[in-house]
Parts: C-alpha cells; sequence; structure tokens
C-alpha cells in the first residue's frame, strides 16, 4: 500500500489538487467486509464520494443509501416508477418530456439487482486496500492531463466518454469505468451539483484502478515539460508582447 499512498501524493502534487483522488472498492456478499469505515446513513453516493475526497473512510449499502437512482443503478434497489418513466426528471425541471427522462434511465449502466453488498470509499493516500475504480473531482484543467496521460497510454487513440449529464458521480465515473473497464469522463449532473461542494469550475472522472499506475508514470513524463509550459501560458506571453509592440508602432506620438 506504501506504492499505493506516495503515487496518490505525488498525482496531488504534480496537478496542485486540494482535495484526493477517491479509491472505490465493490464489495459483493461473499466478499470480507471491512469493520472499521464509517457506515454512512441517509447519504448520496455523490456525497459520500464528498467526504472520501476530503480525508475519510466511508462505506454505503442498500440499507442506508439515499439516492434512488444511484441505488438503482449500484443493484441495490429497483428504480422507482416515477424515474423509470421520466416523470420524475421532467418534475425537476431536467427535461422537457418525459420520454426523455425514461430514454435516459433505459440507457443507465447498472449493476445486476441484489449483487452488490456494499461501497467502501476512501482517500487514495490513506489506502488499506486497492480499489477497483478511482474517481477524481477537480478543477478542468487538472483533470485533462489525467485524460492526456491515459491518451498516451492509448497510444494516441481518442478518448470516448459516455454521458446521460444525469448519476456523474455513480454511473458515469464508477459503474461504466468498473464493467467496462475503460476510462470515462463526466460534465457532472444536476444531482451532484446540487448535493455536493463539487465547484461550478470542477467536474469529475474515473477509470480502472488497472490503470492508476500507467496513468501515474504519463503524469511524470507530461510535468518535466508539457504541465509547466502550457501553465506558463508561453503563447499567450508572446502574443500579448506582440500586440504591445504593434500598438507601439502605431502610436503616433512615440519618436
Amino acid at each position: 500500500m506504501d506504492d499505493l499512498r506516495l503515487k496518490s501524493d505525488r498525482l496531488k502534487e504534480i496537478l496542485g489538487m486540494d482535495s484526493s483522488p477517491v479509491g472505490v472498492r465493490f464489495l459483493f456478499k461473499e466478499d470480507n467486509i471491512p469493520e472499521g469505515p464509517e457506515r454512512l446513513s441517509g447519504y448520496r453516493y455523490c456525497q459520500a464520494l464528498m467526504r472520501a475526497r476530503h480525508g475519510e473512510h466511508m462505506m454505503l449499502d442498500a440499507e442506508v443509501i439515499a439516492c434512488p437512482a444511484a441505488a438503482a443503478a449500484f443493484g441495490f434497489k429497483p428504480l422507482p416508477e416515477g424515474l423509470k418513466t421520466g416523470k420524475g426528471l421532467k418534475g425537476f425541471g431536467i427535461v422537457e418530456k418525459e420520454e426523455t427522462g425514461r430514454t435516459m434511465f433505459e440507457g443507465m449502466a447498472k449493476l445486476d439487482q441484489g449483487r452488490l453488498h456494499s461501497l467502501y470509499l476512501f482517500p487514495l493516500e490513506s489506502a488499506d486496500i486497492e480499489p477497483d475504480i478511482v474517481v477524481v473531482e477537480d478543477e478542468t484543467e487538472k483533470l485533462m492531463w489525467i485524460a492526456l496521460a491515459y491518451l498516451n497510454i492509448q497510444g494516441g487513440k481518442r478518448v470516448e466518454s459516455s454521458t446521460a449529464i444525469l448519476q456523474a458521480t455513480c454511473v458515469d465515473t464508477t459503474i461504466i469505468p468498473y464493467k467496462e473497464q475503460k476510462f470515462n469522463m463526466s460534465m457532472g449532473c444536476y444531482g451532484c451539483r446540487d448535493a455536493t461542494d463539487i465547484g461550478n469550475n470542477e467536474t469529475v472522472l474515473g477509470f480502472p484502478f488497472k490503470d492508476f499506475r500507467p496513468i501515474m508514470e504519463n503524469l511524470e513524463f507530461l510535468n518535466r515539460k508539457a504541465i509547466p509550459n502550457s501553465r506558463g501560458k508561453n503563447a499567450l506571453t508572446l502574443l500579448a508582447k506582440k500586440s504591445a509592440e504593434r500598438i507601439s508602432k502605431l502610436d503616433p506620438f512615440k519618436n
């Protein structure tokens, strides 16, 4: 675990993150269930992720998860009829037509009902087990470098992501990466932006833990040149210099 914790700290250092990348472990009914982490009650998955992002170890299960959409996605409970029909999303003002909301839920990636026992969420720098998925919430520019590191792993293949602008943390960045074993980005959603402290300039991505160390290797590579050069705004500085020189030449009062 020491290597994982050190690499997590290094990820935060390279990107200038103030909060933690979060590990998510899927605990099935046949698994040994940890007794130490706090078992949350009345929390949504995105809210548990928020607390883990800020340094806490959390557990959620079918009895205590608050969000019915996330509960259905994780296979804890059936999707309520009001959401299944799209009526609920129309009521929230998220969609204009019920059929739009119905289609969004029909396309939702989800786990089989009743298979999952609980979810264990924790900051990577204090991990005591390896996660299944890594979820990172932060400013868009910082996440861009993680995406570029992943693109390097893929040999330059374009990074394709799936989202319904709904269930950004539970489906987009946890279940899709888990089921499809691929990197996925989200723009956030109505729910997590309403229910957590995620900033207007922040978003979220997730990827299988098997990609964590290769991503870190490529972030180290990017940090040698690309990241400092881009953050230094060299091209913008040059443009400002050229603009100043052009204005100076046009100044009729210049000697």
